[in-house]
C-alpha cells in the first residue's frame, strides 16, 4: 500500500486533478479548460459541505495521484440526518492496485461519519465491472435503482 495524504483540493491542484479525469474510461480527454474548472472550483465554497479531495504522495504533498468530491447534504426525511454522496472517484492509472483508491474511500466514509451521515452513496458507469468490485469490497451493497435522465441538448 502506497503512503498518502488526504487532503483538501487547492486550486493550483486542478491541473492535475482535469489530468485524472481526462484518463481513457472517465472524461476520455473531454474535461473542462483550466479557467472554467478555476470558475466552478470558486463556486464549491457556496457550498459548505461540498469538498474535493486530493491524495497526495506523502512525501511529495504536491503530486496528486487521485481525487474524489464528497458532498454532505442535510435532509428533513431520515428524522433530519444528513446523507452524503461521494462523486468523481479517480486514482491515476499508473498508481492504481496500490490502495490509493481504498484510502481515499476510508477517508470519505470517516467524514460521512463525522458529519452523523446515515448514508454514504455513490454511483458508477455500469460499465465500469472493475469498479463496481473493488466499491463491493469495501462493503458497499447494490442499492435500490438509480436513474438518469439528460438535461442538456
Amino acid at each position: 500500500m502506497s503512503a498518502v495524504q488526504l487532503r483538501e483540493a487547492h486550486e493550483r491542484d486542478l491541473p492535475q486533478v482535469l489530468a485524472l479525469y481526462a484518463q481513457p474510461g472517465l472524461d476520455d480527454e473531454q474535461v473542462l479548460a483550466l479557467d472554467e474548472a478555476r470558475a466552478l472550483f470558486a463556486q464549491f465554497a457556496r457550498y459548505p459541505h461540498y469538498h474535493l479531495y486530493v491524495a497526495c504522495e506523502a512525501d511529495r504533498p504536491q503530486a496528486v495521484l487521485g481525487s474524489y468530491a464528497l458532498l454532505v447534504m442535510h435532509n428533513l426525511a431520515h428524522r433530519g440526518a444528513p446523507s452524503a454522496v461521494v462523486e468523481d472517484v479517480v486514482v491515476d492509472a499508473g498508481h492504481r492496485g496500490r490502495g490509493i483508491g481504498r484510502q481515499m474511500m476510508a477517508h470519505a466514509m470517516a467524514q460521512a461519519r463525522a458529519a452523523g451521515c446515515y448514508k454514504l452513496a455513490l454511483s458508477s458507469n455500469r460499465r465500469r465491472a472493475a469498479a463496481h468490485a473493488f466499491y463491493e469490497s469495501l462493503g458497499f451493497e447494490r442499492h435500490g435503482v438509480s436513474f438518469v435522465i439528460e438535461t442538456t441538448a
